[in-house]
């Protein structure tokens, strides 16, 4: 074979070879699928609050806030179309339900009387450690995923939305927005995960710091924002020794007045717990009747107060908790010790209530971002 045809079949390779290794051209772009958003939210919040828990999995986005906004108050989750999450978080109420327990598709309530559980309410849920009032979901190291997982149990449960997730999800795909809407906040189409991820996003903004306790905060702590009579109150509240200790800030303290700790307690109300709470999860008995530690931002709105609505009013709170804590009260063997010397008058209770209405953020209640 001579030098040139040699030369000749070793450029042809050469050419052939370049050709396959060249990239597949890109897809053509679908011209009726909307732009995917990619640009991170930044929560807004003050500077005493430690920073929030985003998952990685899940970065925020405007799209995904929306789509889970709009999922938050659509009944198309529900297994009729007759309820939304809106259906028993009501924004009047800080997102509670003014109501003991919250009706279910059908007008169902629990399906046990341990399961009938007061709503609660819905603020600041990315700095929860726990959630549900028995912490059926919780992870003290590793809480990024937790409002992903808990928005499945009240759409699942069959006394409350009913609903099943491959029937939810062809609903959604068969919907003349929501496709763009997830494609928009996923680049992907309706899934199971997404519908969680999406109301997730949502649920994280919900954020509430407009109270006067913010104000005293943000302005280095000065007396002066409040009354002379929410003073009181508060002195009263973080005071442990002397004539008068109200002790809420061992179980309500830290910048959200919940547990900082995630701990579960037992307020001594009662003799016989009909909801036997944690102890329904970890078969311990000492969780008899304890319960998550509820935030108090907010206290004024969340009428009735305790896992089962039991107590109507604020007031009646007040009243029972300076009963039980008397040093000579009969208490149920599971009840928190720090619940033993509360010590103030009934002068002191308005001081006190005063001081928990401090605690109230109205512009949470009329915030249009949090509306349908």
């Amino acid at each position: 074979m001579n030098k040139n045809r040699i030369l000749f079949l070793s450029l042809l390779a050469i050419i052939f070879s370049w050709g396959a290794c060249k990239p597949n051209p890109p897809e053509p772009v679908d011209p009726t699928r909307p732009e995917v958003d990619t640009e991170i939210v930044t929560l807004d919040y003050p500077d005493y609050f430690p920073e929030p828990y985003i998952p990685t999995a899940n970065p925020l986005t405007q799209a995904k806030i929306d789509l889970g906004k709009q999922l938050f108050f659509d009944p198309i989750l529900s297994s009729d179309s007759s309820l939304s999450c809106g259906s028993c978080h009501f924004q009047q109420n800080a997102f509670a339900d003014p109501r003991p327990f919250s009706p279910g598709v059908g007008g169902a309530t629990g399906a046990r009387p341990e399961l009938r559980r007061n709503a609660p309410p819905l603020f600041n849920l990315a700095w929860n450690i726990s959630l549900f009032w028995d912490g059926a979901i919780e992870d003290e190291t590793n809480r990024n995923d937790q409002i992903e997982n808990q928005s499945r149990v009240p759409i699942e449960a069959p006394h409350e939305m009913n609903g099943n997730f491959p029937e939810i999800m062809e609903r959604l795909k068969a919907h003349p927005d929501y496709p763009d809407a997830f494609w928009r906040a996923f680049g992907d189409t309706v899934t199971e995960r997404y519908i969680m991820q999406a109301l997730a996003s949502f649920e994280r903004t919900m954020i509430s710091t407009g109270s006067k306790w913010d104000e005293f905060m943000r302005k280095g702590q000065d007396s002066t924002v409040f009354t002379e009579s929410e003073w009181r109150g508060y002195k009263l509240y973080f005071a442990e020794t002397g004539d008068k200790h109200a002790e809420c800030f061992h179980c309500h303290g830290g910048f959200n007045f919940d547990d900082p700790a995630g701990q579960f307690r037992h307020n001594g109300f009662f003799d016989v717990y009909d909801d036997a709470g944690r102890f329904l999860l970890t078969g311990n008995p000492f969780d008899e009747g304890k319960f998550k530690v509820p935030s108090l931002r907010n206290i004024e709105y969340t009428a009735p107060y305790m896992h089962d609505g039991s107590v109507a009013t604020l007031e009646e709170v007040i009243d029972r908790y300076l009963e039980v804590g008397h040093v000579s009260y009969d208490r149920h063997p599971n009840a928190d010790l720090l619940i033993s010397n509360i010590k103030y008058s009934e002068s002191d209770k308005a001081d006190l209530l005063a001081f928990l209405k401090a605690l109230s953020d109205p512009g949470f209640l009329a915030n249009s971002d949090f509306q349908p």
